[in-house]
């Protein structure tokens, strides 16, 4: 049975978690990504990945061709990268959800999408049905205040502050 990486994106300003932008990443062998790279890395807006892609792709065209290597064993390469992307697609797409930010929120098996849909969004009501409301903060106690401790006995030109009182004795 397939495996699913559930992401959230980063919630909006003042919105927590919204359930309807959740992804459901496959784990496996992605055949439109082995058949058709380039293409399957722009609909999934894998730019950066896309980048990388074709500087590889060029890189060993460029090696390949300086080493006059012949067009069987060219092919065989190219093929063999496509593969590779294939097999890694659900793994490139979990590493582009989390240089943006996104939060990997489990893992959930299921015959198809939509059945691993069910098993997560039902585990996930329980389990935030299950997490008990958070316990009011106890009442603040009134603050005690310290009597003021005159040092020494008072006399009639006590200042308090910086001045003296006027007309009085400094």
């Amino acid at each position: 049975m397939p495996t699913y990486t559930v992401h959230a994106p980063p919630p909006r300003q003042g919105q927590s978690a919204d359930p309807g932008r959740f992804v459901f990443v496959r784990d496996g062998f992605h055949f439109w990504a082995f058949l058709l790279v380039p293409f399957w890395l722009l609909v999934k807006r894998l730019w950066l990945v896309f980048v990388l892609y074709v500087i590889l792709t060029g890189v060993l065209t460029v090696a390949l061709r300086l080493t006059h290597v012949p067009a069987t064993v060219q092919f065989m390469v190219d093929a063999g990268v496509a593969v590779l992307i294939g097999f890694e697609a659900g793994t490139l797409r979990r590493w582009t959800y989390a240089r943006r930010g996104w939060q990997m929120l489990g893992f959930v098996v299921g015959e198809d999408k939509e059945m691993a849909e069910r098993r997560f969004y039902l585990q996930w009501v329980e389990r935030v049905e299950a997490i008990p409301a958070p316990p009011a903060p106890p009442p603040a106690a009134e603050p005690v205040y310290a009597t003021p401790v005159r040092r020494g006995p008072s006399s009639g030109s006590d200042v308090i502050g910086l001045f003296p009182q006027p007309g009085g004795t400094s």
